[in-house]
This record gives structure tokens, sequence and C-alpha cells, in this order.
């Protein structure tokens, strides 16, 4: 098989799976065009190589590609297109320490207020009430951007205050409740969503109806972002992001259940299952992001701190995780 109808067939593949692909589509595509549409098996490790030392490429740039490009021959050596991997030798990985933002309710509640003034030009696919509603529904329910843009609006029973979240990269299928405020404004936003593009199949939807594309949303973020004056001081690589409302969501729900001195055996694994996480350990990682003056509590709390027990081990709580 050809390079060209191997990648648009890997692409649509993942795409089909809820997957979304864009940068990796374009980076495959980009390979395939600076190699031609030669046969897979011609290809040789050199040519790869020569793809992941563009110009200016830096080192984590150059590991994803490389992981993508792994991946995808991967995909056409099972499949019997390839007998080996044309993989060079990957770099190894540079240890760097990676600080979610966790935004201050005054910083939402700011966010919030300047989305008219961010999305006021004719020329923004994204209208104002959509980039709102979709800031307060990333920080009440700690949704993944891309679970939250695939939702279809048959997946909000408002009825039943819960939502069906379906695909992601695990293509799992998990089904949440959501509280009476955000039920509220989901109404509200539905019920003008119907008025003014009933065409649109996707909850939150462009202008025209369309789906909303991740980068476009990510572009209007950061725009909205500098707008409300929100930039970090720590010397983080990065400024705050929309996927840092997840962990916002996560930090202020531990932070809620601290306060009411809640059982964190049984918490965490709820907080587990409502994100959606494979593991505790994804979980965990949140305890040490909320306020300092828990810290004493989530010694005593934690089973992570307790030497030589493990969740599995506690038959209380995996009663309650079959029970989730």
């Amino acid at each position: 098989m050809a390079l060209f109808e191997a990648v648009q067939g890997y692409i649509d593949r993942k795409r089909s799976l809820g997957v979304i692909f864009e940068r990796a589509a374009m980076d495959l595509r980009a390979f395939a065009k600076r190699l031609g549409d030669v046969p897979l098996n011609t290809i040789e490790p050199e040519q790869v190589l020569a793809f992941l030392n563009g110009p200016r490429t830096s080192r984590p740039t150059w590991r994803t590609k490389f992981t993508l490009l792994k991946h995808f021959f991967e995909y056409c050596t099972a499949r019997g297109m390839l007998e080996t991997l044309p993989m060079p030798t990957n770099r190894p990985a540079v240890p760097r320490a990676f600080v979610p933002y966790i935004y201050q309710k005054t910083q939402i509640r700011c966010l919030l207020s300047k989305t008219r003034e961010c999305q006021r030009l004719s020329t923004c696919s994204i209208d104002a009430p959509t980039l709102r509603m979709l800031i307060l529904f990333l920080y009440a329910t700690g949704m993944l951007v891309g679970e939250a843009l695939r939702l279809q609006r048959d997946d909000v029973d408002l009825k039943a205050a819960a939502i069906t979240i379906r695909g992601g990269r695990f293509n799992r299928e998990r089904r949440i409740p959501i509280g009476a405020d955000v039920r509220s404004r989901l109404k509200w936003y539905t019920s003008s969503m119907n008025r003014r593009r009933p065409q649109a199949t996707r909850l939150f939807a462009n202008k025209d109806g369309s789906p909303i594309r991740a980068r476009l949303l990510v572009t209007s973020f950061q725009r909205l972002r500098r707008l409300a004056g929100l930039q970090r001081h720590d010397g983080a690589i990065y400024q705050p992001r929309m996927h840092d409302l997840r962990y916002t969501f996560a930090v202020h729900r531990l932070s809620s259940w601290l306060k009411q001195r809640a059982n964190m055996n049984r918490m965490l694994p709820a907080l587990a299952a409502y994100l959606g996480q494979v593991g505790l350990g994804y979980t965990e990682r949140y305890l040490l992001m909320t306020p300092e003056r828990f810290r004493n509590q989530l010694v005593k709390l934690s089973p992570l701190c307790r030497k030589g027990r493990r969740w599995c081990d506690d038959r209380v709580l995996m009663k309650f995780l079959d029970e989730l």
C-alpha cells in the first residue's frame, strides 16, 4: 500500500473512534508530503529521522512526532502492510515539572464577564453565550475539552439531571449527574440554541451550527484570558489554559469535601469515576494541589500515605467502587 492511502486510512480510523485528531493529522500529512506517495515497505529509518529533525523542532515536539509515527507504523504492521517498523532511535525524555494552574473563583467570574467583549467581532465563529457556557460547563463538570465538544444534544438529559459522555481516548462511555445550577443554565442555553440554530446537532456549536474545532476554541480562550488579565508569574512555561478548568474543578471539589470532613477513602474513587479516569493514581495528583491548610488532614486521610496498604486492600472501598 502507498503512503498517502495508509495515512488517510489511519486518520479516518482515529476519527471514527471519536478522537480529536487535528494536529496529529496535520503532522502525518506533512510527513507523507515530504516523502511522497511511496510504497510503505520502501520507507527507511533515515527518512523518518530527516522528517523529525526539521527546522525549529523542540525536543518535546520531536518526541511527540516520533510517538505519532511509531503508532502509525504499528497500525500498518498489525494489518500486514509492513513487516518491520522503519523507526530511528528515540530521544531520551527531558524531565520537566509541569504545574497546572488552579483558578480562583473570582478569576472564573472575571473570565465569564469578558466573553461578550472577547467575541464581539462578527468574524468570531463562536458566539459569546456559547463561550461563556462552555467555560462554566467545564468548570462545573471537570469534563475534558474534547469530551464537551463531542457532546450531542441528545446526550444531555435535563429531566434526569445527567449527561452521557461517549467515546474519548479509551472509547468508554459514562453517565454523570449534574447539579441544579448547571441544569438550570443548560436548560436556558439549550432553549436559546434551539431558537438560534436548530440545525446544530452538537450541544456546543459555532454560529452556523457546525462543530467547534478544539484549536479555534483554545485560541478564543487565550484571547479571553488576556482580556481578563490572567497571567502566571511563577516561572511556569504555560500560561493558564482551558484544560486547567478540569484541575480547578477537582481541587475545588476536594477542598470542599475536606471542609465538610467527608470520608476521602470514598470520595477519591468517586471523583475518579466521575472524571472518567482509569486509575486512582491520576486523581491522587489533585491532593497535592489542594490548599496548604488541608495538608495535615490529607496525610491522615489518604491511603496513599499508609505504608504497606493499597487501595484494592480496602474491602469497604472496593464494595463502594462496585456500587458506583
